[in-house]
């Protein structure tokens, strides 16, 4: 499969954040933050021009695009991503990358088009969040898994069973794939959405996407929560806080803690049925 490359000029972090949360409304599902310039990715089929100006007038955003072959995609990965360390957590990095690692956990993945290299504000708000949980012999959820770096995170930290999903063919083989990598044996990545994990119930369900999926998800994610257990959720911003606070809080969840970095932000929610 081709696909799109897009390279924007932007003018400051609250303009990649803004940009990067209406490109993932509209299907985009890989960005790049360097300085001055965002790229994103989108499948060549669902690349709509019009659909993207529409994105773009509202910003004021400049664009130039660039279609990426498949087989190009390991050669770009190695040319632009260094490694991603989280402090006192995780290295995440590619086979290619021959760093001495001093993290408690070592993830090598190779994302291809798929979201979630350990770059993004948002992957690592998450990953500091699950280093302040108890994930020992706990039952996952990954509520749109991507690379499937949270899912490996999560078992490498003690879950016991983990249940790694998205709707995109590429995420879920590329999952799969990095899955292998990591020698993982306590994760099943499944095509879908939450109706895949029939009647289970979670501890952690981890859901880092959009406001858009979280808002339309909220009951159907608090159903899948266990008593006791916790919800992270991230793919924010900051004017998205009060937003999901209130959706949570309606369907019952009780608000925990949140976590910021830049313009991004990670909330944490608890249930406890009465």
């Amino acid at each position: 499969m081709q696909y799109v490359k897009l390279t924007f000029a932007i003018t400051g972090e609250e303009q990649s954040g803004i940009l990067i949360a209406m490109l993932t409304e509209i299907g985009y599902d890989g960005f790049e933050e360097a300085g001055d310039t965002l790229i994103a990715y989108i499948a060549q089929p669902n690349f709509h021009e019009e659909e993207l100006q529409l994105v773009t007038g509202q910003l004021g955003a400049n664009y130039a695009t660039e279609i990426i072959q498949e087989q190009n995609w390991n050669a770009l990965w190695e040319s632009n991503f260094p490694p991603v360390i989280v402090e006192g957590l995780c290295t995440i990095r590619a086979d290619f990358h021959d760093i001495k690692v001093t993290t408690p956990y070592d993830i090598r993945i190779t994302p291809k088009m798929s979201f979630g290299t350990g770059h993004h504000a948002t992957t690592q708000l998450m990953m500091q969040l699950m280093q302040q949980q108890d994930m020992e012999n706990t039952s996952v959820l990954d509520f749109g898994t991507g690379t499937g770096v949270l899912a490996i995170l999560a078992e490498m930290m003690g879950a016991t069973n983990i249940l790694a999903i998205d709707n995109d063919d590429w995420c879920v083989e590329n999952a799969s794939e990095n899955l292998e990598r990591n020698n993982c044996r306590h994760i099943r990545v499944e095509k879908g959405s939450l109706e895949v994990a029939g009647n289970d119930k979670f501890q952690v369900i981890l859901a880092n996407i959009n406001r858009h999926i979280l808002l339309q998800y909220m009951q159907a994610l608090y159903d899948k929560l266990g008593n006791n257990g916790v919800i992270l959720m991230s793919g924010l911003l900051r004017e998205d806080r009060d937003i999901i606070v209130n959706a949570a809080e309606t369907v019952k969840f009780g608000f925990e803690k949140i976590k910021e970095q830049g313009n991004w932000i990670a909330l944490v929610f608890n249930k406890h049925d009465d």
